[in-house]
């Protein structure tokens, strides 16, 4: 898979955690994913289809990451997974999604975007629905990991 369709995504979820969450991530070194099971505790994955190419993009915390996020961003902090954290998490997914569209779009690739779906749950699954490789990209940070996965029909 061509790196220029993955920076955008890396970058994007970087700087949204920042700025909405004041929360830093450490990438790790991406990888080919060879199966469906999340590597985490809840996932918000989006479509995204356009002239050129069709593909998706997850997002998966660890749920303590996820509770610290949504104790950074609304003050509150639940005792595990909930709705209010599961919309958090699809609103995450939709800000990473869009600030990526943006900057693909700067390098001539349009798309438009789905509504993000989000499942929780220890070992549950993310089909991505498209005939290229799975890349995942693992972040870490003192909160707990997050790992955002990439995947995009061959252009």
């Amino acid at each position: 898979m061509n790196v220029e369709f993955i920076n955008p995504f890396l970058s994007s979820l970087i700087n949204v955690l920042a700025t909405m969450a004041q929360t830093e991530l450490t990438p790790g070194k991406p990888k080919i994913k060879k199966d469906e099971i999340a590597l985490g505790d809840v996932s918000g994955l989006i479509g995204m289809v356009g002239p050129q190419t069709k593909g998706s993009f997850s997002i998966t915390f660890d749920e303590n990451l996820a509770l610290t996020i949504m104790e950074r961003m609304l003050g509150e902090r639940p005792d595990t997974i909930n709705e209010e954290v599961t919309d958090m998490v699809g609103e995450i997914t939709n800000m990473v999604t869009g600030g990526a569209k943006n900057l693909l779009g700067e390098k001539g690739y349009e798309f438009e975007m789905a509504t993000p779906i989000v499942v929780s749950g220890k070992n549950h699954t993310i089909t991505h629905k498209c005939e290229g490789a799975k890349i995942i990209m693992p972040f870490t940070s003192p909160d707990g990991d997050a790992n955002i996965e990439v995947s995009f029909d061959k252009l």
